[in-house]
């Protein structure tokens, strides 16, 4: 295959990229665009077999391994992304995220090991950058899918001068990453390589609760800048776009989350060193909470004209989504005016709460963003909260120093009645108490999600 002919079908695998990217940008064309891309990165990857390249420093002349590795990747890949949960998605995206700059920055050092004293400057300095970035992506992304996981505490680690040591750290990377460009040698990329994982765990640790999210959407911009920058050093166009596009979209994606929790990307990633103790309640203290039974829920929902439902993690946990379909669908059948409140981080990623009510054929008319539903709490007689909590709590508009606190959150507080759904007191996965819940309009709902809403269901069924 000539290098023209390769080239074309790049750019070719490019605009499926771009197209899935527009597909993935609304829960209608979603699925769609994923398929799109798929094709893309299933071209990308099958046309490499057919080029032949006499000037490439790497001839394809391990095929036998590279089909072996392939293999192993199904044999992983495919079991795993068919098996998941849905509550274990975003640990997923990470752990795939990671996997991906760790892949760029070991190929930056073959390539840099194979070049030789033969390797431009430039080239020098893209595999440095490679390097460093996907480094930094594939150890914060491992942290993130411990702490995702609950393999470690998903509050934030800060330790004693933690800003000082994290900067000196970053410091260490820049100045090994000179002496790789002016020395060369395998031994300060070792070590470079070494400093840039220290620094990509040092990196996540300060960052905990609802905030884990954000970091994923930046260290996928991070793998993606790292592609593109391999797709230099390789002579690769389809990967300087791929790359390009996955860092921009990363990066725009990064910014609208930081804004839907009303913070600064810098407050998000360090705010943990500079927040200011809280008052906690005594421990031990016990206060009243009301609590009800489905029945109480059913003819609730019976003399009501509007209810909206606000879903969060706990939905996608008890996997309760065609449940709170058949709920609505019950209620719409007798009149009710039934809408979904989704908020932007609702869930462990930004359309968890899409996605998980698209599988369950949920009219997508019915789901409102949070600008939407905001407006019309007011004359809601009935907010049903099902295992959403940080995304509701008023906390974020009355209690300055909360991790929380500025995050525009769905009002649910200005309903006239609130049913939360909750297994237990338990706070959210911010870490902190949740002052809806002991708000005299709030009817408290224990136990299962699905088991519950099961009930409700029957209920109302027989009213």
């Amino acid at each position: 295959m000539s290098r023209t002919v390769y080239d074309l079908i790049g750019l070719a695998a490019g605009v499926a990229f771009i197209l899935a990217l527009k597909g993935l940008s609304h829960p209608k064309t979603a699925r769609r665009g994923n398929l799109i891309g798929a094709f893309g990165a299933g071209l990308a990857t099958l046309v490499v077999f057919f080029y032949s390249n006499e000037n490439s420093s790497l001839p394809l002349n391990n095929l036998g391994w590279i089909l072996g590795a392939i293999a192993i990747g199904l044999v992983i890949g495919v079991p795993a992304a068919r098996k998941v949960q849905m509550t274990q998605m975003p640990q997923l995206v990470a752990l795939f995220n990671g996997v991906g700059g760790g892949a760029a920055a070991l190929v930056a050092i073959v390539e840099y090991l194979n070049l030789g004293d033969q390797a431009t400057t430039a080239e020098v300095v893209f595999t440095v950058f490679t390097v460093i970035v996907g480094c930094v992506s594939f150890s914060g992304s491992i942290i993130t899918f411990m702490k995702l996981q609950e393999l470690m505490t998903t509050r934030p680690v800060i330790f004693p001068a933690g800003r000082f040591i994290i900067a000196a750290t970053l410091v260490s990377v820049i100045g090994v990453g000179g002496w790789v460009v002016t020395a060369l040698g395998t031994t300060p990329l070792l070590i470079l390589a070494g400093l840039s994982l220290l620094f990509g765990i040092l990196f996540v640790l300060p960052v905990g609760g609802a905030d884990v999210p954000i970091v994923i959407s930046l260290l996928n911009a991070f793998t993606g800048l790292t592609v593109a920058a391999s797709g230099y050093v390789l002579d690769s166009t389809l990967l300087i776009i791929a790359g390009t596009l996955v860092g921009a979209s990363g990066t725009i994606l990064t910014r609208l989350m930081a804004e839907a929790m009303g913070r600064s990307l810098f407050g998000t990633l360090f705010g943990a060193f500079t927040a200011k103790p809280q008052d906690v309640a005594a421990a031990g203290e016990e206060r009243p909470v009301r609590s009800g039974s489905p029945d109480d829920v059913a003819i609730l929902l019976n003399y009501a004209r509007r209810v909206v439902i606000v879903p969060g993690f706990g939905l996608a946990v008890a996997q309760a989504q065609h449940t709170v379909r058949e709920l609505a669908d019950l209620m719409i059948s007798k009149g009710i005016d039934v809408a979904y409140g989704i908020h932007p981080v609702a869930g462990r990623m930004p359309g968890h709460m899409n996605v998980l009510l698209a599988e369950a054929n949920v009219p997508y008319d019915q789901l409102l963003e949070m600008d939407e539903v905001n407006p019309t709490f007011g004359q809601t007689d009935v907010a049903i909260v099902i295992g959403a909590n940080d995304v509701v709590n008023p906390a974020a508009q009355t209690t300055p120093g909360c991790p929380i606190y500025g995050m525009p959150i769905l009002e649910v507080n200005n309903a006239a009645n609130i049913i939360f759904l909750k297994r237990s007191m338990r706070p959210g996965f911010a870490g902190i108490e949740n002052e809806l819940l002991y708000d005299p309009k709030t009817m408290l709902l224990f136990g299962d999600a699905k088991a519950s809403l099961t009930k409700v269901v029957s209920a109302l069924k027989a009213l």
